[in-house]
């Protein structure tokens, strides 16, 4: 066996031409590349702003987590055919040490992250005489608004009812960044970023800093999300849904306000465990017997002494498992006559464990929304803008193309796997690019239907 690094333009990432045509179909991208200002003169740059942005957000996509990444990554030229790049092999850059190397490097892409949010295009710096070099501010505002219009636009029909999901994870933080705090509950420095989804679909992605309530801010990041869906569907039914943590009078006392019904989980406590202690007894007893888990259901009208303004609807779970008693709480504005408190609770609340537990695990262990390791906290929620865009692309993926498929149902790191780390030759002549996927490949099959869904005029959007 002989082996040497004689192969030539050869990539792991030929599923990067699958990204070429999402992007080509939808515009999701260049969408989100609007949601920036380039103060840069363009007479003086190589790479314009839709391109690092392109190349940002697809480089998460096929797995490359780190802006260093792009210091080799800016080599490959199926990448750069990815970004319609006209010289994909870098052949025609202005400097000698730059040509082969038709992408940005990790500086440039740094200039996306490090810009401060209140640079107005000035030539130098604030308070210094040094030239400014970071030149491309992000407006958060329309990237907030973009997530829920491209929320609205996946829906073919205007849905009677939607449910969104409310959710807050940690991200933990190995540095000094600005904003970090020690949370008792993960035991560990990190920051709280608050999630809202609707199915598969992300709507919101706010980073926070970790020494506040789980619900804290909720209702002012719910008011302009909300506002923006009923102005485009008048008439659809919202509800909200969350653990313990969101079960909190402000937040409640808002959707009740604004007509929004809601499933809250709530926090056991001595009150609540004796109004089902008849409901505990049943439940022990049946296991005592069957020597199997045994639940049942049970409602009442509650109230807190000081927290509460008004009494709420609460269902009960009372089961007992092999460790013992498992007692469960929601409260709900549904009535009784909407949902009984099985169906309430099994089929209403429990949904959560997929929806948006398993997106967030997508988000931050596929599309690495946990790398927010830069110093200032604006700069993180950048990154974490970045990879909700990124996962924005895959789902829109999953669900434009892969319907009906074996990844149907696949989470954005086993697609990527599965399609888009793709060995290929890239060869370039003076009319064509040609791309020569491997022959091994195991599933040549459903690529070139996904390519084919993604070319036809008849794709959903």
């Amino acid at each position: 066996m002989v082996w040497r690094f004689d192969g030539g333009d050869i990539t792991s990432d030929g599923g990067a031409l699958v990204l070429q045509k999402l992007e080509a179909r939808t515009g999701i991208v260049r969408r989100f590349a609007a949601c920036f200002s380039d103060y840069r003169k363009a007479e003086q740059i190589e790479h314009p702003l839709l391109d690092l942005i392109t190349q940002r957000v697809f480089g998460l996509a096929l797995g490359y987590e780190d802006l260093n990444d792009h210091d080799e990554l800016r080599r490959d030229p199926m990448l750069a055919v990815a970004l319609g790049k006209d010289d994909v092999k870098g052949e025609q850059r202005r400097r000698t040490q730059d040509r082969g190397k038709a992408l940005a490097g990790k500086s440039t892409l740094n200039r996306l992250e490090l810009t401060a949010p209140d640079y107005d295009g000035g030539p130098r710096q604030k308070g210094s005489h040094q030239p400014e070099t970071k030149k491309i501010v992000v407006d958060p505002e329309s990237i907030d608004a973009l997530l829920v219009d491209l929320f609205l636009e996946a829906h073919e029909q205007i849905p009677e009812r939607i449910v969104l999901d409310l959710d807050a994870t940690d991200d933990t933080l190995y540095g000094h960044q600005e904003g970090r705090f020690y949370h008792g509950y993960y035991r560990d420095y990190c920051y709280l970023p608050l999630y809202v989804f609707c199915g598969e679909h992300l709507l919101c992605a706010r980073l926070r800093m970790s020494n506040i309530d789980a619900s804290a801010d909720s209702v002012e990041e719910l008011e302009p999300l909300v506002a923006h869906i009923r102005q485009r569907w008048p008439r659809v039914k919202i509800q909200l849904r969350g653990d313990a943590g969101f079960c909190r009078e402000k937040l409640m006392a808002w959707c009740e306000r604004e007509g929004i019904d809601y499933i809250f989980g709530l926090a056991q406590n001595a009150r609540l465990k004796k109004q089902i202690a008849a409901e505990m007894a049943q439940a022990q007893e049946q296991y005592l017997q069957t020597q199997a888990p045994a639940r049942r259901f049970t409602e009442f009208w509650y109230a807190t002494q000081d927290t509460w303004s008004r009494e709420r609807r609460v269902i009960a779970k009372a089961e007992h498992l092999d460790k013992g008693a498992n007692p469960r709480f929601v409260v709900t504005s549904l009535s009784a006559a909407q949902m009984g408190a099985q169906e309430l609770y099994e089929k209403g609340y429990c949904a959560r464990g997929d929806c948006p537990e398993n997106r967030i695990k997508e988000q931050q262990l596929d599309l690495f929304a946990d790398r927010t390791s830069t110093g200032k906290m604006w700069s993180n929620q950048l990154r974490l803008y970045f990879s909700s865009l990124a996962y924005v692309l895959l789902q829109t993926l999953r669900r434009m193309a892969l319907a009906g498929t074996e990844l149907a149902k696949a989470q954005c790191g086993t697609i990527r796997l599965k399609l888009l780390k793709v060995g290929a030759q890239v060869r370039v002549t003076v009319r064509k690019i040609w791309i020569s996927l491997s022959g091994g490949y195991p599933h040549a099959a459903l690529f070139a239907r996904v390519l084919a869904t993604l070319e036809t005029d008849n794709a959903g959007s």
